[in-house]
């Protein structure tokens, strides 16, 4: 895969797509759980969104289940739970794995280019986060402990927002 844009991903509707529907934004991609510690950065991710989206700057959800059984819900749950307690209004896609051989495309790609400590692709947790530019290029990988208002720190003394 050469592009971030070239790879499909389904939405939590079931939609097929790719991911050149966000060619031109900054995308700020997650590992989500509805079951984690974690994910009360839910809140924060969704601040950002509203604060930054007239920046261009979208964030990408994925749940996944591979940490603890913390996402074991349905889509439709899943979503249900994303709208009902958090009010996300950012997208939200089907849920994937993010390690092992049955790794998604996405998080193949996103690995690959921005390596975790240590120099590990591995993905630790839920919400490690990573930072893809307009033009398609990962430019910063997050761990699952970096809130949504550190990146908002982060995203200003880049002067990316």
């Amino acid at each position: 895969m050469n592009s971030i844009y070239e790879i499909s991903v389904r939405t939590i509707d079931g939609k097929e797509t790719t991911l050149a529907t966000y060619k031109g934004k900054k995308c700020l991609i997650v590992n989500v759980a509805s079951e984690c510690g974690f994910t009360k950065q839910y809140v924060g991710l969704e601040k950002l969104y509203q604060d930054y989206k007239d920046q261009n700057l979208v964030i990408l959800a994925f749940p996944c289940n591979q940490f603890g059984r913390q996402e074991p819900g349905s889509e439709a749950e899943i979503k249900n739970f994303c709208e009902t307690k958090y009010a996300i209004s950012f997208p939200l896609f089907a849920k994937i794995e993010v390690n092992g051989d049955e790794a998604h495309p996405l998080y193949v790609f996103l690995k690959k280019r921005a390596k975790g400590v240590g120099g590990t692709e591995w993905i630790k947790w839920n919400f490690t986060k990573f930072l893809v530019s307009e033009e398609g290029e990962v430019v910063k990988r997050y761990a699952p402990t970096t809130t949504p208002e550190q990146i908002a720190v982060d995203l200003r003394a880049m002067n990316y927002v």
